[in-house]
């Protein structure tokens, strides 16, 4: 039996999060998690849910938890802020232990134990430290997810076999997207994470630098990826690929 479409107290209520119920109201069977980039908040992926219009999914747009100092504005997933030296940019690898905490809590209390779904019917869509969490968060559970999306995000570092030790590979299936060059995505960090992912997808764009999708070709595989993921009788609306 699907589960039921989340509501906000289903959740702890420190966690900000907005909830896109499916389109027309259906019935959602699966659910789609969406985590923002670095610095940003979790207002511009509401949007995305909506824009993304999926049959039968109930999106979660939901912040990071950790704002960010200086009165910078905006979120970060990681455990900690480190400017690098040389650049004077934020490092995204901080490590993920919160980020992978509050994951869990969202995914096997909120979702599973009061809603009714079940690993296999969440799907995580990130952005840069936002996918990078997801892909930690990943690796410990217990149980398969039904899929990963990362734009622009790397294995973090702390989940690398070396620092874990760990040698069985998760089967959550992934597909990680970048840029030809100027990107996070390395034919390294592609290797790296097929150390540990059993079924993953990479897709690289013509043009430079990751982030969002900017065409519809670029988008294609996502949707793709969705289409082959999601549990939807009613299949993806042809006007729902191009985004902005």
């Amino acid at each position: 039996m699907p589960g039921r479409l989340p509501k906000p107290f289903d959740f702890t209520s420190t966690i900000h999060l907005t909830i896109t119920p499916p389109p027309l109201n259906h019935q959602p069977v699966n659910i789609l998690i969406l985590l923002h980039g670095l610095g940003d908040t979790n207002a511009p992926f509401s949007n995305l849910g909506k824009q993304l219009s999926l049959p039968e999914t109930a999106c979660i747009s939901l912040q990071a938890p950790t704002p960010l100092p200086f009165n910078l504005g905006g979120f970060h997933w990681g455990d900690d802020i480190v400017f690098d030296q040389t650049s004077g940019q934020m490092d995204v690898d901080t490590g993920f232990s919160k980020a992978t905490i509050l994951l869990k809590d969202i995914i096997e209390n909120g979702l599973g134990a009061k809603c009714g779904y079940s690993p296999q019917e969440i799907v995580l869509f990130g952005l840069g430290q936002g996918a990078m969490a997801a892909l930690a968060a990943a690796l410990p559970f217990p149980e398969d997810l039904g899929g990963i999306i990362s734009i622009g995000g790397p294995l973090p570092i702390s989940k690398s076999p070396l620092a874990t030790g760990a040698s069985n590979k998760s089967k959550t299936p992934v597909l990680v997207l970048g840029g030809s060059s100027n990107t996070l995505i390395t034919p390294k960090a592609i290797i790296t994470l097929k150390t540990v992912f059993e079924f993953l997808e990479y897709s690289g764009w013509v043009r430079s630098q990751d982030g969002m999708p900017r065409s519809r070709e670029e988008m294609l595989p996502i949707m793709q990826f969705f289409s082959r993921r999601l549990k939807s009788r009613r299949g993806i609306p042809q006007g729902s690929v191009e985004i902005g």
